[in-house]
């Protein structure tokens, strides 16, 4: 049967799938006039943002009931490249064997969100921005003597080509006109969309006012709106730029992402309710970024870098926490803003299908704080692993070692280590250009330098990415043997900017030599520490901890949960910095400087039963050696 535009008994409301896809499947996503028609049907776009990598696997189907819940009638979500192929020609779309494999099962996520009554906008990049690790680019590419990033040079087009030839050939069998509920595509390198047998709509997405219409064809593409203000000067421009077609915002701010050493941000409801108000007045279609923001897990957020090339005193690392102050929080639950999008969209839909209730919300509960157990000091871990060293005359970048069959060292943190060496007193050790990131330098195992990272002004000393031409004095009394370790942490690569910065966005130490007194070092041995889930599960060689124990370490303890596990959050702001593990899985990031103080731990990383967790920290142990759980965020900036 054929169902009107008129407002039925609710109980005979058509699904979404049902009202677009009666009497078959004729047409996709048609963007020809001045409003959108799915199927030959008119369709406003109310859609919310939301990342598979960022938000447990086992929790899609809540959180995508939660946006169909809302009235929204399509899911938008980023494709990142840089996790679905961790090394060059090995792709990951879940049991890849990658650290986040887990998170990759994208046909699933797709069919998911089918299920629950969603069509899909996919954002496929190979470039996405999102505050994502180098903007989802792989940072093997960084290894091509020839790479020219988001422009046309060749090598760049062919590792593009070949990655777009898996992943759209993945796709093309989920778009709506074969049945799928993949409904639109942001373009990037046409050629490959309509070669892997893309037909579906293709879209732009830029700022009208400040853009125009830079990076789009008129009448090839549609083009969209990014804005979190102005809603009617961004749509205004946009209807000026392509007349007669429909106005769609891709990227409306709801809310604003968060960096180490910054206040908290977000948008106030009261801002939420004007632009949406604003938005639908227009009679725009809109995509919610962010709906539901997630996490940045492991070492995958991203950073911002707003210098010239060599000089990262701008440099700004994005916290764990991507919760972007959305309408359902970091952990789901329903913020005032979900339900301001509930009510506007319910009064503004000319299309009514059935919207069902939302589901209810399990809040996360405060564990018992546990004891330290043991603690493996950074030293003995080194003296471990130097006879697997990595010999190399000089520093170098991460990403330019030969390991990963060849793909370099993407994540985690690299050790410089000098053995054997005579120091004489009051000696300079002095790093040339810029750190990228933070440094540890320990002689003897004793950390020497930075010895906090308390307030912001800590990050204009030495240790850290701001000072330039870093030194640090060794020793008082000479030393005879000495083994001197820099130990570089890889707090996230920049995710937008001046394309020309790409090629120098190395992780380590690659900017200039490393000095002694003014004399140059050489013949390194580099130990490269992923921190991979089974290289923590494998950690040997543990000591019974005490308070006295060195503050650069690794620390364990056990949480021992009796029933079915619950979402909880690690309070740190006893800690100092580093990261933590759970089970092996790399959790996330952590800084006293906030403004994230608490790390979301989700119920499907625990198990019934012990769970381990492991603590890399870079300073100190708290005084009373315990990890401290809480039942909801903490966001303290410490200035």
């Amino acid at each position: 049967m054929a169902y009107s535009v008129g407002v039925p008994l609710v109980n005979s409301l058509p699904t979404n799938y049902q009202y677009y896809t009666d009497g078959g499947i004729k047409e996709g996503l048609n963007a020809n006039q001045s409003f959108f028609t799915l199927n030959d049907k008119l369709i406003r776009i109310y859609s919310g943002a939301m990342h598979y990598f960022r938000v447990p696997r086992k929790y899609w189907r809540d959180r995508l009931k939660k946006i169909r819940a809302a009235g929204l009638n399509s899911v938008e979500t980023y494709v990142p490249w840089n996790l679905h192929e961790p090394e060059p020609g090995k792709y990951d779309f879940g049991n890849g064997g990658s650290e986040m494999e887990d998170f990759l099962h994208l046909e699933e996520f797709i069919n998911t969100a089918k299920e629950e009554d969603l069509f899909v906008i996919l954002r496929t990049g190979p470039y996405i921005c999102s505050e994502y690790n180098f903007g989802g680019f792989p940072s093997w590419l960084l290894r091509e003597k020839t790479m020219g990033f988001r422009i046309s040079e060749q090598t760049y087009m062919n590792f593009v080509s070949r990655y777009f030839n898996v992943l759209l050939t993945l796709l093309a069998a989920f778009q709506f006109t074969r049945g799928g509920p993949v409904i639109a595509f942001q373009k990037s390198c046409v050629n490959s969309f309509l070669k892997n047998g893309i037909v579906e709509l293709l879209v732009t997405s830029d700022s009208p006012l400040s853009s125009g219409s830079q990076g789009s064809l008129p009448g090839l593409f549609l083009q969209t709106a990014n804005f979190g203000g102005d809603a009617n000067g961004q749509l205004n421009k946009l209807a000026e730029l392509q007349p007669d077609r429909p106005l769609m915002v891709m990227e409306f701010w709801i809310g604003w992402f968060d960096f180490w050493g910054a206040n908290h941000t977000g948008k106030s409801d009261a801002d939420t309710r004007i632009v949406l108000t604003d938005i639908l007045a227009k009679n725009a279609s809109f995509n919610i970024y962010m709906f539901h923001g997630g996490t940045n897990f492991g070492f995958t957020n991203g950073a911002s870098l707003t210098n010239d090339l060599f000089d990262n005193s701008g440099y700004e690392s994005i916290t764990t926490s991507y919760d972007y102050d959305s309408p359902l929080s970091e952990n789901g639950a329903y913020r005032n803003k979900y339900y301001i999008v509930k009510e506007l969209v319910a009064n503004a839909n000319p299309i009514q299908t059935l919207t069902p209730e939302p589901p209810e919300i399990i809040p996360p509960v405060a564990y018992e704080s546990v004891d330290i157990q043991k603690a493996l000091p950074l030293k003995k871990l080194l003296d471990h692993n130097s006879p697997n060293a990595i010999e190399s005359k000089y520093v170098t970048a991460m990403e330019l070692l030969d390991i990963n069959n060849n793909s370099g060292q993407g994540n985690g943190y690299i050790v410089y280590r000098k053995e054997n060496m005579d120091l004489p007193e009051k000696s300079m050790l002095t790093i040339g250009g810029h750190v990228c990131d933070t440094v540890l330098v320990l002689v003897n195992g004793e950390l020497l330098a930075p010895k906090q990272l308390k307030v912001v002004s800590d990050l204009e000393r030495f240790g850290f990415w701001r000072v330039k031409d870093g030194q640090v004095q060794l020793n008082n009394a000479a030393i005879k043997g000495a083994t001197i370790d820099i130990v570089v942490e890889e707090m996230g690569r920049m995710n937008g900017g001046n394309i020309f910065q790409y090629n120098q966005t190395f992780k380590g130490l690659w900017q200039d030599n490393v000095t002694l007194n003014s004399e140059v070092l050489s013949d390194f041995k580099i130990i490269p520490l992923e921190m991979k889930k089974k290289w923590i599960n494998e950690l040997s060689e543990w000591e019974d901890y005490t308070a006295e124990q060195p503050g650069t370490a690794f620390y364990s303890a056990i949480l021992h949960v009796e029933d079915e596990p619950q979402d909880t959050f690690i309070d740190m702001r006893e800690w100092g910095k580093g990261m933590v593990f759970v089970n092996g899985f790399a959790l996330g990031r952590y800084a006293a400087i906030g403004p994230q103080q608490t790390l979301y731990l989700p119920a499907p990383f625990l198990e019934t039963g012990d769970n381990t967790i492991v603590l890399f920290e870079h300073f100190y142990t708290p005084a009373t050696g315990k990890i401290v759980f809480s039942a909801e965020q903490i966001f303290d900036y410490v200035h």
